[in-house]
């Protein structure tokens, strides 16, 4: 008598990981192009408006939140629910001085390693504005993470990036809001301007010197001008109503 055939023990295929990253990064991508720290409401995320804005359960969306907390983009909390993170003065102090640790040190290696074209890349960011970008500040803002982003990536470095990223939500907002303060952003082209003429003299040394002092100098900024980021928080704002670029996942 011929034996059965053996079955393969396979267990279903679970999609929820799959759904979980889309309804994560979405989440993430809106979070990160609020002015998180531009307005003085509590910005709290509502598990039922963003499972009917992205089309899913709200079981994805739950495990989402729960990575965006891991990650420290949002932060649940007893009996308000969950709310976008927001850090304190000395918080933000402290990630700008790791960011400039790490961007200064990407620039020296860049100096020596990265292409002609990589860095033609980082003038062809500044030349669409002019020396006094302050009738463009949101488009400049934008471009002005977009350089500081480039740089530790051309430094070549997966780590860098990896260990910055999760910075950049809070480095992006706190720039874009005192880019209005004291003629920052002329200074910022400036600046940058010059580290990109010590980029293609291939100055190792005064690339990353450049770097970690313009980065310094924001951290210093808001030494002065960052009591708004300890005010205490006024009312709420839900933001349920996330979608990505079709409208759903």
């Amino acid at each position: 008598m011929s034996q059965a055939q053996p079955r393969l023990s396979i267990p279903a295929i679970d999609t929820s990981p799959g759904l979980r990253k889309q309804a994560g990064d979405a989440i993430k991508r809106a979070i990160m192009g609020m002015d998180i720290y531009g307005r003085t409401d509590e910005l709290r995320l509502d598990e039922r408006q963003l499972s009917e804005a992205l089309g899913v359960s709200r079981t994805p969306i739950r495990e989402a939140l729960s990575v965006l907390e891991q990650e420290g983009f949002v932060r649940a909390i007893p009996r308000r629910g969950i709310v976008v993170v927001r850090k304190t003065k000395r918080e933000i102090v402290e990630m700008i001085t790791v960011w400039a640790a790490i961007e200064s040190m990407a620039a020296r290696i860049a100096a020596a390693s990265a292409s002609a074209a990589d860095i033609a890349g980082l003038t062809g960011l500044m030349d669409t504005f002019a020396d006094d970008p302050s009738g463009q500040l949101s488009e400049y803002s934008d471009a002005n993470m977009a350089f500081h982003r480039a740089i530790i990536r051309l430094g070549g470095i997966d780590l860098m990036s990896s260990l910055t990223e999760n910075l950049f939500i809070h480095m992006r907002a706190v720039r874009a809001v005192t880019m209005t303060q004291d003629n920052r952003a002329q200074r910022s082209v400036a600046d940058h301007r010059a580290i990109i003429a010590a980029l293609q003299a291939r100055d190792a040394t005064l690339a990353e010197r450049l770097v970690r002092e313009h980065t310094l100098d924001l951290a210093a900024h808001v030494e002065r001008h960052g009591d708004f980021l300890d005010q205490p928080l006024v009312g709420r704002v839900n933001l349920g109503l996330i979608t990505n670029e079709t409208g759903e996942l």
